[in-house]
């Protein structure tokens, strides 16, 4: 079973292609690490798969009915502003809009999906506070919390971590990795490859539009594919819990 499905995606800036004849498939199990320098494509990427750029090629996400698609998949941007002055539970009821009935109200499904997401991302402390007035770090954690109500089968998220303390930052990684172990799957960028490494199941690098390199951690993460790539070099370590990698050097 393909949760996403992407064929020969070009996304066009004039006429230079920022994806470049993309091909990607994720199915249930898989945590899918997008990893690239900046400007590699990746936001762009998970766009267009949703139908919010312009693409040649094919998405089945984006052939979907908006209703449909978002409940097959959430999506957490990059972008973290909160508009409304609502607290932290009623922000994150918002993931379970795309399920109720018109003029339905929230179901003890519905409230049970809230407050497993509440409880997922350490928010139960803060489900009374207003989202707006929380700092950078806990709205994005909100913000999360919002999608994982929405219960869909497949989660793309671009640079959830981005802002969040070391701790927070595994966590969430972490969540990542039970939800793609509880059938669901994962399209995550970020750009830690040692989070990357230890927390997905499979790593896609993209470079200049274009993917290079697909399949799991220790064949992508070669030292001459991150010299390519980012233009540093990669230190590799062993360990209980997996290989561990880290940047080193500037090349």
């Amino acid at each position: 079973m393909t949760l996403l499905a992407v064929e020969n995606l070009t996304v066009l800036r004039g006429e230079c292609p920022v994806v470049d004849h993309v091909d990607l498939a994720v199915g249930p199990g898989e945590c899918v690490g997008l990893i690239g320098p900046n400007g590699a494509g990746k936001t762009t990427l998970m766009r267009a798969a949703l139908g919010l750029e312009r693409f040649k090629g094919m998405s089945n996400l984006a052939r979907m009915r908006p209703v449909d698609r978002a409940r097959a998949a959430a999506f957490l941007p990059q972008s973290r502003q909160i508009a409304w002055p609502v607290d932290v539970e009623t922000l994150v009821s918002l993931g379970r809009v795309p399920h109720l009935p018109r003029g339905g109200k929230i179901s003890d499904a519905d409230r049970h999906a809230i407050e497993q997401s509440i409880l997922r991302l350490g928010l139960d402390g803060f489900r009374r506070r207003i989202a707006t007035q929380l700092s950078g770090g806990e709205q994005g954690r909100v913000l999360i919390a919002r999608a994982l109500a929405q219960q869909t089968p497949l989660l793309l998220a671009d640079e959830p971590i981005a802002g969040l303390d070391p701790a927070q930052q595994i966590a969430t990684m972490q969540v990542f990795a039970e939800l793609a172990r509880e059938g669901r799957a994962v399209v995550v960028s970020l750009h830690d490859l040692g989070l990357a490494a230890r927390h997905c199941t499979r790593l896609v690098l993209m470079h200049q539009g274009r993917v290079i390199a697909d399949g799991n951690p220790g064949q992508v993460l070669t030292p001459d594919l991150v010299a390519q790539v980012f233009g540093v070099s990669i230190w590799r370590q062993d360990s209980p819990m997996g290989p561990v990698f880290q940047p080193m050097d500037v090349l």
